[in-house]
């Protein structure tokens, strides 16, 4: 493919995609329109923007790149994605009604209002929504660097700067409105390069004799072994639970059933697309075992394309590195305007200027996350690590918070330091990380029991449901402070 044809289209095709997003979000006011959409992006929209998300840097770059070196374990990400999505869809659609802006706010709901964990996981879902956006700057540089032939890390940079005209003029509106229409092109592009990346190598037969046995079992068990296995698919599935991005759908959708039909049906789908990934990453060994990075393996494979096809799966691949990662974009600078903000001043900023903070938030996301790009070139080590580390803790508190009230601040604390420590015994032992395969199951079982041990030996929260979310909402609103607790209750609830 031609470098430079690659670049003109794809400056034509973004400069397309901007003047959609400014067209689509002309009529922002505040900052409830800028980071939720206005709080009423209809059940197409959230479709559209889930499945433009999930297919995007984590299935063509890291789960092609996974079945190229591993055969059917490439299936892995897209089952684990598929049973988060699904359990996202009946578990916490509901929180809707709530009307959160973060997903600090939940967890201190879960908590009796507990300013500490409100704080605390701010400051975590802000670094996980820098890694997750960190990841999408890794897969999108690895695009651009493949198409136009320039260095790796100076298309991460072009693709941080990208970032911020693409989210900075539009905000949630156009992210939604772009996703959507990426997501087609895409879906229907790993389609036609599975069939036609077979028909290549001359049919099934002959990729059953490159590719390794053990890679040809089911999920690559042989390969990689049960628990290594069930360790990524897991990963993936808790990243997914705990992602600061899926949560901001939830917030921004019009009702409960439009959030619910449409993590549901991108479940559906990407379960059946799961296959895909698996099957163009063994189809790609067969037509070359020494590429230098199992990441080339997607972009490989869209020499098997038609030019003008390849050229369209390209663009669209690349835009949905950009649209994935403009979701976790919005959400860091939501942490920002809504937690981090009042946690320093003591108020959220005025209605009028937070648009124009917004966009200054932005910049400082994007710059962070580029520094994380910046330290790997390996999509899915990169994302498991992160996940063990960050979110593990974060998926037990939203579990224990949503269906358990006796759930406290204390055992919400204690369910993060366990999850982050559990993580880093085994990332630090080299014969525990091979056993397990990635931390993320020592970390999310460790985290489960210091959660339920720490809650049921202290005080059960002060505040009722009730009461915390009425709190939380007048913090959010910038409303005058209710009348005084009583004494007792209000030195209980300092926590």
């Amino acid at each position: 493919m031609n470098n430079m044809s690659f670049l003109v289209w794809f400056t034509v095709y973004a400069c397309a995609m901007i003047t959609l997003g400014w067209y689509v979000s002309r009529h922002q006011k505040n900052g409830d329109d800028f980071l939720l959409g206005g709080r009423s992006l209809p059940m197409i929209l959230t479709l559209g923007s889930t499945v433009g998300t999930m297919v995007g840097t984590g299935s063509s770059v890291g789960a092609v790149g996974f079945g190229y070196t591993n055969g059917w374990a490439g299936m892995l990400y897209g089952l684990g994605g598929a049973a988060g999505i699904l359990l996202v869809a009946w578990l916490f659609a509901p929180v809707r009604k709530l009307r959160f802006m973060t997903m600090s706010e939940e967890i201190s709901y879960y908590t009796g209002g507990s300013k500490i964990i409100k704080n605390l996981v701010a400051v975590l879902i802000f670094i996980a929504s820098i890694g997750w956006l960190g990841a999408h700057i890794l897969g999108g540089g690895l695009y651009l660097a493949w198409a136009s032939g320039i260095d790796i890390n100076v298309a991460k940079i072009i693709i941080a700067l990208a970032f911020v005209v693409y989210v900075g003029i539009g905000g949630y509106s156009a992210v939604v409105w772009i996703d959507t229409i990426q997501s087609v092109v895409l879906f229907v592009g790993f389609i036609l390069m599975a069939v036609l990346a077979v028909q290549h190598v001359g049919g099934w037969a002959n990729i059953q004799q490159a590719v390794d046995p053990a890679a040809q079992s089911l999920f690559a068990v042989d390969k990689l072994g049960f628990l290594p296995a069930f360790s990524l698919a897991m990963v993936i599935g808790v990243g997914v639970l705990a992602t600061p991005s899926y949560r901001q759908r939830i917030y921004s959708a019009k009702t409960v059933s439009s959030v619910r039909q449409s993590f549901t049906i991108t479940g559906l789908l990407y379960l059946l697309f799961s296959f895909l990934p698996a099957i163009i990453g063994m189809a790609v060994w067969t037509m070359n075992d020494h590429l230098d990075n199992s990441g080339f393996a997607f972009l490989f494979a869209t020499q098997v394309l038609p030019p003008a096809l390849a050229m369209a799966v390209l663009i669209a691949g690349m835009s949905a590195n950009m649209s994935s990662g403009s979701s976790d974009a919005i959400a860091g600078v939501s942490i920002i305007l809504r937690d981090l903000y009042t946690m320093i001043t003591g108020h959220m900023p005025a209605p009028e200027k937070a648009i124009r903070l917004s966009r200054i938030f932005l910049v400082l996301v994007i710059a962070l996350a580029l520094l994380f790009a910046m330290t790997s070139n390996d999509i899915i080590s990169y994302i498991t690590k992160m996940i063990s580390m960050i979110m593990s803790g974060m998926f037990i508190c939203s579990i224990l918070g949503r269906f358990w009230t006796r759930f406290n601040w204390q055992g919400a604390l204690a369910a993060l330091a366990g999850g982050a420590g559990a993580s880093t015994v085994v990332l630090m032992n080299d014969s525990w990380l091979a056993f397990w395969g990635n931390p993320c199951l020592p970390s999310v079982l460790t985290s489960l029991v210091c959660g339920v041990v720490v809650t049921l030996v202290t005080p059960a929260s002060a505040l009722s449901r009730e009461e915390a979310l009425e709190m939380i909402t007048r913090e959010r609103e910038s409303q005058p402070e209710a009348p005084p607790l009583p004494i007792g209750k209000r030195k209980a609830s300092q926590g």
